[in-house]
């Protein structure tokens, strides 16, 4: 055989692997199947249900880009600090620096940071709202987070609009250590200002809701909102288990068990937020008029 014929075999064999899996790629993106259920459905109908599966009702993960889309009037978005981003105050590397992390994650979600913020509209009604990314390192809590959260309560207390978070997260982000933890601090501290201005604050838990996340402005609204089967939490479950010496209910740190035990306010399906909160604001503006 001569060395041409071997070479055009050779690239056509390529060719048809290479046909093959995007074949293969393009039919993984047509086709989608419920982790919950197992039911299989064709990814439009995910989407058209705000990722939401039409059978069991099974909450798949959702972006804040798909949040904004969901929640809010057509064209009403007006996005704010999009342009802070984290620095490497510690000099942090794990298995990689953090620094490089930081680019790998902006790169790959195309955000500054765990959370978006800005301005819109709900039925007309104009809201300023932070909605955190879990895809962004976990949705963790750095200074970034604080940072664009504190100027949005400020904002929203200048223009007095209601205040709406959507929370995702792993808890403080590690690799900025106690300058993590102190946006806790930070961010409560002008929420606490935001209520003397007696305006409201509606925080909506997703899966998952954690760490220092939970245990500062997550559990902080007026009104405290949770999607079906969302985990919210502080610590990890086995850790409790460890501490306390005792086995855990399964739907231990569910959002139906703290619904049941008094620490949210409402339970709310992802495809009926939207009405939800439309309501929850015709509420309090026809209060003060």
């Amino acid at each position: 055989m001569s060395l041409s014929n071997w070479m055009s075999k050779k690239r056509n064999l390529l060719s048809r692997v290479t046909t093959k899996k995007a074949a293969t790629n393009t039919e993984k993106k047509l086709w989608v199947k419920c982790s919950s259920c197992g039911f299989l459905m064709y990814h439009k109908t995910l989407e058209s249900n705000h990722k939401v599966c039409p059978k069991c009702n099974h909450h798949f993960p959702a972006s804040s880009d798909d949040r904004i889309k969901h929640l809010f009037d057509d064209a009403t978005w007006i996005s704010l600090d999009n342009t802070i981003s984290s620095t490497d105050p510690l000099g942090f590397s794990d298995r990689k620096p953090y620094s490089e992390r930081l680019l790998d994650m902006k790169m790959k979600t195309g955000l500054s940071d765990a959370v978006q913020t800005g301005t819109a509209s709900i039925c007309q009604i104009p809201v300023a709202c932070g909605i955190m990314d879990f895809r962004f390192m976990g949705g963790s809590m750095g200074s970034v987070v604080g940072e664009k959260l504190t100027r949005l309560i400020e904002k929203a207390i200048l223009l007095k609009l209601p205040l709406i978070i959507l929370c995702a997260s792993g808890g403080a982000r590690m690799q900025e250590g106690m300058l993590s933890l102190m946006q806790m601090a930070k961010v409560s501290s002008a929420l606490q200002k935001y209520s003397q201005a007696n305006l409201p604050y509606f925080t909506v838990l997703t899966s998952p809701t954690t760490g220092g996340v939970t245990a500062s402005f997550a559990m902080l609204g007026d009104i405290i909102i949770a999607e079906p089967g969302a985990v919210v939490a502080f610590a990890g479950r086995r850790v409790i288990e460890q501490t306390i010496k005792e086995q855990l209910p399964d739907n231990f740190q569910t959002s139906e068990y703290l619904f049941e035990h008094g620490f949210i306010d409402l339970i709310v399906p992802r495809t009926k937020l939207r009405d939800q909160l439309y309501e929850l604001l015709s509420l309090y503006f026809n209060s003060i008029y």
